[in-house]
């Protein structure tokens, strides 16, 4: 790892299995030899960085994604308001935070969810760690929320898919990852009410973050991602390279010397 007097920050938006991008990002960041000094994550981006705080390589974490089974039928929800049951994934990840705490992490990391009743966002930074992962990553309507100290929460990125604002304080230089880019489209391309309802959830979601990009001292988002959706599950594999691509492209412009 590069020696560096100040602290970085990573933030890694949601975006479903477009968040493999992130993964990209972690591979070029361990080329660089960049050490992270915390992390912030929501969505996909709080289980890619909840395992690189718990130490795991890009590899493990590519792997992670690549084979874990979402639309499983084991996995259906049934008398929940969801299709995919949630907490059927804490096994899953069990075998990788077997400590199940925030404190065992090697790197400082704060994910969030956002609360159903008071329709709060909630910043998990501390004590158990595999149900604010879960929660922050339960995209509504798909995954059932998920039950913390007798709420319920679902998916963090529903007010804040990407939370650097948690790193200003924290860190002298911070390097975000967006995978949610706002794609490109012609009024004539919308044929269809769903088409129309996508991209009004595009909308909603880049005019909620777009403002952010600019705290990033770094700021990595593949344009090319526009071309995937939420749930392109056979496409992680390109992700993971396009993210790649431009992680490196981007981190090539780190001056270390000033670092």
């Amino acid at each position: 790892m590069v020696s560096l007097k100040k602290k970085i920050g990573l933030t890694l938006s949601g975006g479903g299995i477009k968040g493999v991008a992130h993964i990209g990002t972690l591979k070029a960041i361990t080329e660089a030899g960049i050490k992270i000094d915390y992390i912030t994550g929501t969505s996909a981006g709080a289980i890619v960085g909840a395992l690189y705080a718990g130490g795991y390589s890009w590899e493990v974490i590519l792997d992670f994604f690549l084979k874990t089974s979402i639309f499983n039928l084991s996995r259906f929800a049934r008398r929940k308001p969801g299709f995919i049951d949630t907490i059927k994934f804490e096994n899953d990840l069990r075998l990788y935070f077997p400590d199940n705490s925030f404190e065992k992490l090697n790197i400082p990391l704060a994910i969030t969810a956002t609360e159903i009743e008071s329709g709060n966002l909630k910043v998990f930074d501390s004590g158990e760690l595999i149900c604010p992962i879960l929660a922050s990553s339960a995209f509504p309507g798909v995954f059932t929320p998920i039950d913390i100290d007798g709420f319920f929460y679902f998916d963090g990125g529903v007010i804040d898919d990407f939370p650097v604002e948690y790193l200003a304080e924290k860190c002298d230089y911070i390097i975000g990852s967006y995978a949610n880019p706002l794609s490109e489209m012609t009024v004539d391309s919308l044929k269809y009410s769903y088409q129309v309802l996508h991209r009004a959830y595009e909308i909603n979601l880049h005019h909620h973050v777009h403002n952010k990009f600019n705290d990033c001292d770094v700021f990595i988002c593949p344009q090319e991602l526009s071309q995937y959706g939420t749930f392109s599950m056979r496409s992680g594999k390109k992700i993971f390279e396009i993210g790649y691509t431009e992680a490196k492209k981007q981190l090539e412009k780190i001056d270390f010397d000033s670092l």
